[in-house]
């Protein structure tokens, strides 16, 4: 019998490619659930929102210059990631969920084919989503779409890991970056996914995830002028009429959260990647 204690983990926040504490030096315990002690999480303050802030929007020139096909392969070099990490992320959705092994690893493979999915629009979205309009006289004019900026994101709290890749996936594919609030219960899934994506070809500070609770972190998001878009889907329901009136002080586009929790299994559309996409419309004069 060993007499040996274990090691305790205590997980950091993913701001700008790294994993720093939270400034305000807090954190607090993640249980599974029956109950049982999983982790210590680091609790975000308002300082990590603005760090992160800070971080992604210093990355989104590169990552909305990059060409659409190799932001298409980044992506995608996540999703081999996830592939080699499945049996870890399968124990903690069922950890996390409460679910049965047989239907963590249906939502883990669910997470993985997201993935693939979003990394297989990155060079489409001109062509669906651009055009060259008729007009009369002597022009060309063509409407092309742009990435909108730094999104700020707060997760879905129930579904740990496939409903936060269907939030998170379509801010990167467009070209945007992302500052994520993950879910405050269930935040393992979101960390281990932080985990892959420091080791994977996305560059720092594109994706940023708090861990912490949405109630505290969503006003600061809601409200910072870097802030471009916000999705409100794992926002408090007694919050949100709040959090839409302060992203309106600063012209912010705002995804609405759904009435009822939605369901993630279901097969996404592109909806929510044209919601992180500005149109810019060009005229050129013919025969100049």
């Amino acid at each position: 019998m060993s007499d040996r204690m274990s090691v305790l983990k205590t997980y950091k926040l993913f701001i700008g490619g790294a994993f720093p504490r939270s400034e305000s030096g807090r954190s607090y315990p993640v249980n599974d659930h029956r109950g049982n002690f999983l982790a210590n999480a680091a609790q975000a303050s308002r300082k990590d929102v603005r760090e992160a802030v800070t971080a992604a929007r210093k990355a989104f020139p590169g990552w909305s210059g990059a060409t659409a096909y190799n932001r298409g392969q980044v992506l995608y070099r996540v999703a081999e990631l996830l592939e080699g990490r499945r049996e870890q992320f399968i124990a903690e959705v069922a950890a996390s969920e409460g679910v049965q092994a047989k239907r963590a690893q249906s939502i883990v493979d669910g997470a993985i084919d997201r993935w693939v999915w979003y990394a297989g629009w990155t060079d489409k979205l001109a062509m669906v989503f651009g055009s060259s309009n008729p007009v009369a006289g002597p022009y060309f004019n063509f409407t092309m779409p742009e990435p909108t900026g730094v999104a700020g994101v707060l997760a879905p709290q129930q579904s740990s890991l496939l409903g936060l890749v269907s939030v998170l996936a379509p801010v990167i594919a467009t070209g945007s970056t992302a500052v994520v609030v993950s879910s405050l219960d269930r935040p393992l899934p979101a960390i281990t996914l932080s985990e892959v994506l420091a080791t994977s070809d996305v560059p720092g500070g594109v994706v940023n995830i708090l861990t912490g609770r949405a109630a505290e972190l969503g006003p600061w998001l809601a409200s910072h002028a870097d802030v471009n878009a916000i999705d409100l889907t794992g926002a408090p329901e007694s919050m949100r009429a709040d959090l839409e009136r302060a992203a309106a002080g600063t012209v912010k586009r705002v995804l609405r959260a759904p009435s009822s929790e939605p369901d993630w299994t279901r097969a996404p559309d592109i909806s929510r990647l044209k919601r992180y996409l500005e149109h810019k419309t060009v005229w050129h004069p013919v025969g100049v």
